[in-house]
């Protein structure tokens, strides 16, 4: 009896001390942020506008806004506390004195996983957060209800994800979203009303792959009434009769990969040089015939290639071009042995890369030197074009296309950075490409792509600078050897802040790990490189 009323006495305090537990818990999830006052301190600012760093300076956010930037001192010589700003009563201090502070990243080409790869929202999501990226575009995936729904949570802060901009690909229809009774798209009038029904039910834009002429025109007209965006990857089997120039005269907003580019620059053929067995459904034959595409194109800097250049500018027209997702086809073994693939990777998307004759992607049915060779040349047409675009004020942003051809969510984003400094971008012009550029092609440069006073409190902060070696802002950092002659890992992402809610990057990362850890472990997996035996 005497043990039955200890029990009794012991539940008792413990119900009593439920609220406080509970109150502990919410505390630990809402201590991070928004902020009634939030005061970033000492750090070096490196904005998305073009501008050099400056700093230390002292930024302060108020719950999701930018009140104040200031500049309180010089490198080197302590700062006089008189002029910095006030910490006002049950605000918030980070200290980041000598660290980098950029605007949030925006991935113009975000694919919010996918059945195929096996990769979930919160495995993709906690990966691109953990890279500084804070916004994504998404040209379409598993279907606008799906997409508009994390967008909904995304902006509530319910979940670690970045803002979500949602586009559907076109034609694509759903629960809640069949105007046309899942009948395919063959008139104008039909391509007007399906547009119409995507903008009602809540859809950012439209991304497009082709179709017949006048129903592309008739599609991006409506789009353009009604003020939403729009993207395209021109693909093979409509390219012939509509390329990047037909789009961006008929309305197109932007255009993904390279597809249809240099199909505009042709001067002696209407289409590329298939090989006579060439079939589509062949992945090797797609993207070996693919490398070779640029070379088939006018030669850089002619009169057409000039022509298509500047008209595209003066039509105010984005590229987005995703070197990265192409890069294994020029150095397989370099993509394939990335080092983030066997702590990082899921089974089932390291599955999803091996070579296939079915999955998207995956043409690795005998992949050669004579491959990579052709698309080394292809890639250096195309950087050619892309910073020449740049250089005279056109608009490239930067995008990933992850989960594909050995490309991880996060890691391919830093990768496009590094291949856009390799196309001839300075390192202020590849931020200004993965920030306020993407921000001015989104519409949303009132609100993000630059640290300005009165946008939301977007940020990326990083112990290392980002300009000297872009390589820092990878998860597993960057490789350092020290004066002490130790060889030592330094950066990657320290704090990812969307909507002034502080965001540990790598826990994160951490968090990441352990799912793909469990995931291993359940199907007592070890990644094997292709043809290898155990």
């Amino acid at each position: 009896m005497k043990q039955f009323k200890e029990i009794i006495i012991l539940l008792v305090l413990y119900i009593s001390t439920l609220p406080l537990l509970y109150a502990q818990v919410a505390d630990d999830v809402n201590n991070n942020g928004p902020y009634t006052q939030l005061i970033i301190r000492g750090v070096t600012l490196i904005n998305g506008n073009g501008a050099p760093p400056v700093g230390p300076v002292d930024i302060v956010v108020e719950k999701n806004i930018i009140k104040d930037i200031k500049v309180v001192g010089y490198p080197g010589i302590a700062i006089n506390p008189t002029d910095r700003p006030l910490l006002k009563k049950g605000g918030k201090e980070l200290d980041a004195n000598g660290m980098y502070l950029l605007p949030g990243f925006i991935d113009m080409h975000g694919h919010i996983g996918g059945d195929a790869q096996g990769a979930d929202s919160e495995y993709v999501f906690k990966l691109w957060m953990a890279h500084g990226i804070t916004t994504v575009r998404e040209p379409s995936g598993r279907g606008i209800n799906y997409s508009l729904n994390l967008k909904k949570l995304s902006a509530q802060n319910k979940i670690v994800a970045p803002r979500i901009v949602s586009y559907t690909a076109f034609g694509q229809t759903g629960e809640g979203f069949n105007p046309l009774n899942d009948l395919p798209i063959t008139t104008p009038e039909m391509a007007r009303q399906w547009v119409r029904s995507n903008a009602k039910n809540g859809a950012d834009g439209i991304k497009f792959f082709g179709a017949e002429p006048e129903i592309m025109k008739a599609a991006l007209d409506e789009n353009k009434k009604l003020g939403l965006g729009s993207a395209c990857h021109h693909a093979q089997m409509s390219v012939a009769r509509w390329n990047v120039l037909h789009s961006a005269r008929a309305g197109l907003t932007s255009m993904e990969h390279w597809y249809g580019l240099p199909e505009a620059l042709f001067e002696d053929k209407t289409v590329q040089h298939y090989p006579l067995n060439y079939n589509y459904n062949n992945e090797q034959h797609r993207f070996e015939e693919a490398g070779k595409l640029w070379q088939q194109a006018a030669k850089p800097y002619s009169d057409h290639w000039n022509n298509v250049l500047n008209e595209l500018i003066s039509l105010d027209f984005t590229i987005d071009p995703t070197f990265n997702i192409y890069e294994a086809s020029r150095d397989l073994h370099r993509a394939r042995r990335a080092e983030w693939h066997e702590k990082y990777t899921l089974p089932s998307l390291w599955e999803f890369y091996q070579p296939s004759k079915k999955s998207h992607g995956s043409y690795w049915h005998y992949w050669g030197t004579e491959q990579e060779i052709a698309w080394k040349k292809n890639y250096q047409l195309w950087m050619t074009f892309i910073n020449e675009y740049k250089n005279r004020g056109g608009r490239v942003t930067a995008g990933s296309d992850s989960g594909f051809i050995f490309q991880l969510y996060g890691f391919a984003y830093i990768r496009e950075l590094e291949l856009l400094r390799e196309a001839g971008f300075h390192p202020l012009e590849v931020i200004r490409a993965a920030t306020l550029n993407g921000a001015e092609a989104l519409n949303m440069d009132d609100k993000i792509g630059s640290v300005q006073i009165g946008k939301y409190a977007d940020f990326v902060i990083v112990e290392e600078n980002p300009l000297e070696n872009l390589k820092v802002l990878y998860g597993t950092g960057a490789i350092k050897l020290t004066d002490d002659n130790e060889v030592v890992r330094v950066g990657g992402v320290k704090y990812t802040i969307k909507d002034g809610i502080i965001y540990d990057a790598k826990q994160l990362l951490n968090e990441v790990k352990l799912m793909v850890d469990k995931a291993k472990q359940k199907e007592n997996f070890e990644i094997v490189q292709p043809g290898i035996k155990n």
